[in-house]
């Protein structure tokens, strides 16, 4: 579970990077999500944008995708999600304590 000061900084991180995942109005596809966890083993932190196409509450997609890749939901803004989880074979972010 992240603190304040870890999401803050995972955040600050995030606000540089693009996202790398465009959820469109096929929504939530097995593809998708072996797709984004392979994405947070390699990177740890990825940024995902929801289309305008999508019904879907990027909130409750933000939930789903973190459930079923053992990833924390950092922040959803508007339509943009950012997602960590700690690389198990090669950690990357140091996250302050």
């Amino acid at each position: 579970m992240l603190n304040s000061k870890q999401r803050a900084y995972l955040i600050s991180k995030a606000s540089h990077i693009t996202p790398i995942f465009q959820i469109g109005k096929a929504s939530l596809t097995p593809e998708i999500i072996t797709a984004l966890d392979a994405a947070l083993e390699k990177r740890e932190l990825i940024k995902i944008s929801v289309l305008k196409n999508c019904s879907d509450n990027p909130k409750e997609l933000a939930d789903i995708i973190a459930g079923r890749t053992r990833s924390e939901v950092v922040k959803v803004i508007g339509k943009k999600i950012i997602l960590f989880r700690v690389s198990k074979k090669k950690p990357v972010v140091l996250l302050p304590q």
